[in-house]
């Protein structure tokens, strides 16, 4: 990355020093190590289970370095909010809320120690967001930052490709790419790209970067979107930016020359290349499996179907790897299900709902496009991919949706001074022929 979407600001550069016509000085950001807590926490969430890399990494040490990441990003947001200065967020509040049947179903004897593991992962997770609450004030900042980040891990995905070619696109996975790095499956990194392509095509819309910054940033997201055949990145990339710039439209015009755009290249692109589409899009799958959602279905079928006591249907099974009977969920609602009960689904949803209720209510700006992005690709997630109720990725998307949407802090109002001093009465003007008239 290059340009302004690297150092931050609109083009031209900040007006730190309010020198400009009309500018104010502006408020100190985030520490530095703020940033660094942020990674920390997107580290955690790569997770420990996926592809083979090309330097076979032992789990455990995998999982030692996950958890030491968000260990370390507890104790320093610890160490920089040490009087405990949180802001009020209704988020991090129903977040904390979902600890609770956690907690309950994850007390059973039966489940075993890693769901009391998980518990623990969880609760320093949402300790970490409430201490970086202090600094969510609705700007654009920990975008950049999440933009950075999860171009630091594609990058790393390029790499492996350039050195493995034969690692990083299996067969195993039907040729789709994977990190050969680290081990990172497709729909992680189909995640990755399509989020960071739409953060980073609102700032260019915003004219918060250049397009040559913006550029190395979206070719190569979208080549590796590509190349993962992830079709729930791609249908959440193109209905979240739809949504996102529509939220546009009425206050900015590059908003509505983009859309105008788009719209005629993708009714083009639909009539000339529909059958290369169709094929990326099966991605070799016969129609009965790709009905069934390549097996999910099977799955969810055989989740729903299994008996149950009310303890369990209330609160779910406790804890675990987002797996039954052996298989992938790959359903947030299923898995939330499973493992934290109707309890957890209706916080899960209250979560959803609040943070796209107060999205409509906030007036159209950059930052509440962002946020729009967000949210709805993690809804559209939701259906084919796991993680709403634990930490993950998507929970850290929308915890930068949060904090977008928090309303900046007005400044205070000057104290007055004191009583203002009592003016002078006008001096009377004498005419000049009162002046030269003779007393008598």
């Amino acid at each position: 990355m290059a340009g302004d979407l690297m150092r931050g600001g609109p083009p031209g550069g900040p007006d730190a020093a309010g020198t400009r016509p009309g500018a104010g000085p502006r408020p100190a950001g985030p520490p530095k190590a703020v940033w660094i807590v942020w990674a920390l926490l997107g580290l955690n969430t790569l997770g420990s289970a996926g592809a083979k890399t090309i330097v076979t990494l032992p789990r455990s040490l995998i999982q030692m370095a996950t958890m030491g990441a968000l260990v370390a990003a507890f104790a320093l947001a610890l160490l920089l909010n040490l009087h405990l200065r949180v802001r009020a967020s209704a988020f991090v509040f129903l977040l904390t809320l979902l600890l609770v049947p956690s907690v309950i179903s994850s007390l059973h004897l039966g489940v075993g120690p890693g769901a009391l593991f998980r518990c623990t992962r969880l609760a320093l997770f949402v300790g970490t967001l409430w201490l970086l609450s202090r600094w969510w004030d609705g700007g654009l900042t920990f975008v950049r930052h999440h933009i950075r980040m999860y171009f630091a891990v594609l990058v790393s995905v390029a790499a492996g490709l350039a050195i493995s070619p034969g690692t990083a696109m299996p067969e195993y996975y039907g040729g789709r790419l994977v990190g050969a790095l680290w081990p990172l499956t497709p729909p992680q990194i189909g995640q990755y790209s399509a989020v960071i392509t739409g953060l980073t095509v609102l700032l260019l819309l915003g004219r918060r970067t250049t397009g040559a910054g913006a550029a190395l940033v979206i070719v190569p997201t979208l080549v590796l979107l590509a190349m993962t055949h992830t079709r729930t990145a791609t249908v959440g990339l193109l209905v979240g930016l739809v949504l996102a710039i529509g939220s546009l439209i009425l206050t900015s015009a590059a908003a509505r020359r983009f859309f105008a755009w788009t719209v005629l290249c993708a009714t083009v692109a639909a009539v000339a290349f529909s059958s290369a589409l169709r094929a990326w899009f099966l991605r070799g799958q016969s129609q009965e499996n790709f009905s069934n959602l390549t097996g999910r279905a099977k799955v969810w079928d055989a989740l729903l179907a299994a008996p149950r006591t009310t303890g369990e249907k209330v609160f779910g099974t406790g804890l675990g790897d987002k797996s039954f009977g052996g298989l992938p969920i790959d359903n947030s609602w299923l898995a939330v299900y499973n493992e934290q009960g109707l309890v957890g689904i209706a916080i899960v949803a209250a979560i959803l709902l609040v943070l796209g209720g107060v999205a409509l209510l906030r007036p159209p700006s950059l930052p509440r496009a962002c946020a729009i992005f967000l949210i709805s690709y993690v809804a559209i997630s939701s259906y084919t991919e796991a993680g709403l109720g634990d930490a993950s990725p998507y929970l850290l998307h929308l915890a930068l949706a949060a904090s977008l949407l928090v309303a900046p802090a007005t400044a205070p109002a000057p104290a007055a001074a004191g009583p203002l001093p009592t003016p002078a009465p006008p001096r009377r003007r004498v005419p000049r022929w009162a002046r030269d008239r003779k007393v008598t």
